[in-house]
């Protein structure tokens, strides 16, 4: 018997799986919004107690990142998402403007294709299904290779909760024969109606050439600038921290300090009293080896790394608690590793004379990757947090507080989400942190307010004349009067 091959197996699951979930999403949509939240709030509860099991699992079979943040991020996605668009009304008549006599009304898109990244495996999966249920949309989703049964697993949790609390049959799918063909014809197929696409550039730029409505998202290559008026030692706290967290996997984790160089002896020391290992000059450029042994690409094998294995792995010895190494760097571009998004807890430490010249660092960080995304400030002057935001092409600024948390939505007021739009800055069409709000359609009913009179129309009979006298130039005027006079009781003939 012939042995089918693997691309096609992997294509057919993808067929089915599109085919069950827009005939379970038909269903849904007729579900009313007491049953949608009925389901999302089963989902989310489900989620949140395996979040530990989850984040387990993602290490185990990605052997990135580190266990117990894991499920920080897994409970971020399921309980503060739950939380965040448990009040939002997504179903019928969800706003009035009865001044205006407008009304609008919520329509799904369909059925969503979730494109899954293997940093945050479980939590982007529990994530993309919240935000599609609250929606009455279905969702198929297409893991990495390196993370398919974590998951799967994690959309299994969601989806048998879904069901049991009333959710149609097949209206959550989750591809497992990981194959790029597969993904790519996943995201042009017809019954595909929107691609939410959190991973790399070369597959977030698919998603926008597949001629489908798609949200991507831009790399991150977080500028951190350290303002001389900062609380030093809450910074540098901050700041390790914030990169320490899952060993750096998250994309809005900070890649680069920027320091007053008033301050910046002070801010090594509290690094080092933070765990942060001070590369020397040697090790700096072992390092650079390691980060990128190719010019201009990051080692995919550093990504979720911790700092001590990373050193360890090129013979760097350093103290066993050491949370993130850092690198002084002076100079920027593609092919200088330090300066890169490097997805693991290594720092870049940059010296600037004032806000001028760091403003302009973290502008050239961003341009060579990371535009659009985030950067992070800590400083007590908030005109110049407020004037760095104006100025700087990027879409989150988080101050005082850990930008990889914090521009997800966990120690900030912005929006948990763990899609990040980077506007058009980084090529994107929204700079928002995606959630529900973002996978509706609004439609509007609107009333006549006001009656007008439509102008009967205006002839100009100038041409008529010429036309008529370049014709016959021995018609004299009174002949030519009498043929317009004729022509004009006919228009008002006919336009009454």
């Amino acid at each position: 018997m012939a042995t089918l091959d693997k691309d096609l197996l992997a294509i057919q699951e993808m067929r089915d799986a599109v085919s069950q979930a827009n005939a379970a999403q038909a269903a849904y949509m007729q579900y009313s919004q007491q049953q949608v939240d009925s389901i999302v709030k089963a989902v989310a509860d489900a989620a949140f107690k395996e979040a530990e099991r989850l984040g387990k699992m993602a290490v185990e079979e990605t052997g990135m990142g580190i266990q117990n943040h894991k499920k920080m991020k897994n409970e971020v996605a399921s309980r503060d998402v739950y939380e965040d668009i448990k009040d939002l009304k997504t179903v019928g008549v969800i706003g009035t403007d009865r001044l205006k006599k407008v009304t609008e009304i919520a329509s799904p898109f369909g059925v969503i294709a979730g494109i899954v990244p293997t940093t945050n495996p479980t939590s982007t999966a529990i994530f993309k299904t919240l935000i599609s249920l609250k929606t009455r949309n279905g969702l198929v989703l297409s893991p990495h290779p390196y993370a398919v049964k974590c998951t799967k697993e994690a959309l299994d949790i969601c989806r048998v909760a879904a069901e049991n609390a009333g959710a149609p049959e097949g209206l959550l799918q989750c591809l497992t024969m990981s194959s790029m063909e597969a993904t790519q014809q996943l995201m042009k197929h017809p019954q595909i109606h929107l691609i939410l696409a959190t991973g790399g550039g070369a597959l977030v730029k698919a998603a926008y050439s597949s001629g489908k409505p798609a949200y991507g998202v831009g790399p991150g290559n977080v500028p951190a600038y350290i303002e001389k008026s900062a609380n030093i030692q809450k910074a540098a706290r901050q700041l390790v921290q914030s990169k320490s967290f899952d060993n750096g996997t998250i994309c809005a984790t900070e890649q680069a300090i920027i320091v007053d160089k008033v301050i910046a002896e002070q801010v090594l020391a509290e690094l080092k009293k933070q765990h942060a290992y001070i590369l020397n000059a040697e090790e700096k450029l072992k390092m650079e080896k390691l980060i990128s042994p190719v010019p201009g690409k990051v080692n995919p094998q550093i990504v979720g790394k911790s700092a001590v294995s990373l050193a360890h792995s090129i013979g760097i010895m350093v103290p066993e608690e050491t949370k993130v190494l850092v690198g002084l760097e002076t100079m920027i571009g593609k092919n200088i590793p330090f300066s890169l998004e490097k997805l693991s807890p290594i720092f870049a430490f940059y010296t600037v004379e004032d806000s001028t010249e760091a403003k302009q660092v973290m502008i050239d960080l961003l341009n060579i990757g990371g535009r659009g995304h985030s950067c992070s400030i800590h400083t007590e002057n908030t005109a110049l947090a407020e004037q760095f935001s104006l100025d700087l092409p990027v879409s989150r600024i988080v101050v005082n507080t850990l930008s990889s948390i914090g521009a997800v939505g966990g120690t900030t007021g912005l929006a948990p989400s763990f899609t990040l739009g980077c506007g058009t800055f980084g090529g994107n069409i929204t700079s928002d942190n995606i959630t529900a709000r973002h996978l509706l359609n609004i439609k509007r009913m609107a009333y006549g307010m006001k009656d007008i009179e439509v102008p009967a129309p205006e002839f100009d009979l100038h041409p008529v004349v010429e036309n008529i006298k370049a014709q016959a130039p021995s018609l004299d005027t009174e002949v030519v009067q009498q043929i317009v006079d004729q022509v004009l009781k006919q228009i008002t003939l006919q336009t009454k």
